[in-house]
């Protein structure tokens, strides 16, 4: 009774996980509409969420100081390319489409890690696997209404695949047992994400403005920074706490399965908060992509390939050859068992 209990807790805490994290693109939308630019919007989010973790990453790092400085190369990639470039492209995209287009195609990430690890191994990934990524990309095309009369932004599509490779970036830095307690590693990423995208910003690649606006979210008028406390909140410490809880109850593989459905709450919330209805084709291309990167997921974890979301463990060779900390840190939650940031 008590293991049914624990796992019954475990779903409904990955499912508000899910519906958390969706909340980035859609709530961030009306203020990117009312005149603020996706840098300024981005940034704000990237120090809040800095902030916000700064805490719970130092207290992880307690007693294991070294492990940052071992792991930096890590953190700076995932910094530079899971954080800043996942982060900043999502928001340009939903700039210029619809938020469950935008977050659909950025979805695509696994398929990118999966080609990437078939071209370097030269062996070719399970069935499961390679049905998973036809699935997918079918979905991807009716997503996309490629043969219909919708007509989407190119230059947003160019920044949602961008953000794509973003996130095949997260998941390849993240799925491996490293050092790092997984909230550190988060924490310490978002930090460099958060200087990249104010250095890029300062150079003026990346235009910032940010006016003191009012948005209409269902119907009621707030003030800009409401959004904005939302975005930084809601889908990083609430969530990442949440997706903790979850893992642990459930398992990570589970636990990342419960993280697909950020893409279909992402569509509803969108639906709701920004009247972007999707197409029936649309909606039957979001289960396809959905069922094609948990296809891809469950073949490549079966098949050792691709580890998007499931860690793979320590051998006991490696085990005894890593650092004490090194091995205690891959009995922590996986950072890859969450949803990429957005």
């Amino acid at each position: 009774m008590q293991g049914t209990r624990a796992r019954s807790a475990g779903i409904v805490a990955g499912l508000v996980a899910a519906l958390a994290f969706a909340t980035s693109g859609p709530v961030v939308k009306p203020l990117l509409a009312a005149g603020w630019t996706p840098g300024a919007a981005i940034l704000v989010r990237l120090w809040l969420g800095t902030v916000l973790l700064a805490g719970p990453a130092a207290w992880a790092l307690r007693g294991r100081r070294t492990a940052l400085r071992r792991e930096w190369r890590t953190v700076v990639a995932l910094g530079l390319l899971g954080v800043a470039g996942a982060s900043t492209f999502y928001f340009l995209a939903v700039d210029r489409l619809p938020v469950a287009v935008a977050l659909l195609v950025e979805y695509t990430g696994p398929l990118l890690l999966l080609g990437w690890s078939w071209s370097r191994t030269r062996r070719m990934p399970s069935r499961a696997t390679l049905a998973g990524a036809a699935l997918a990309m079918a979905g991807l095309v009716l997503v996309l209404d490629v043969t219909g009369s919708l007509e989407l932004d190119a230059l947003g599509l160019v920044f949602a695949f961008a953000a794509a490779i973003g996130n095949a970036a997260y998941f390849a830095l993240t799925a491996r047992p490293i050092a790092l307690p997984p909230v550190s590693l988060a924490g310490s990423a978002m930090l460099v994400g958060a200087l990249t995208v104010s250095v890029v910003a300062l150079v003026g690649i990346l235009p910032v403005e940010a006016p003191r606006v009012q948005v209409d979210v269902l119907g009621a008028h707030v003030e800009w920074f409401v959004p904005l406390l939302v975005v930084g909140a809601v889908p990083t410490a609430f969530a990442y706490g949440v997706s903790a809880v979850s893992v642990r109850l459930l398992g990570e593989r589970l636990a990342s399965f419960l993280a697909l459905m950020e893409v279909l709450f992402a569509v509803l919330l969108a639906w709701l908060l920004l009247d972007e209805a999707p197409l029936v084709i649309q909606l039957v291309g979001a289960v396809l992509v959905v069922g094609g990167v948990a296809l891809v997921r469950s073949g490549a974890a079966a098949d050792g390939e691709l580890r998007a979301g499931s860690p793979a463990p320590m051998s006991d060779e490696a085990t005894r050859g890593a650092p004490a900390d090194a091995a205690e840190s891959t009995q922590d939650v996986p950072v890859g068992a969450l949803a990429g940031p957005r």
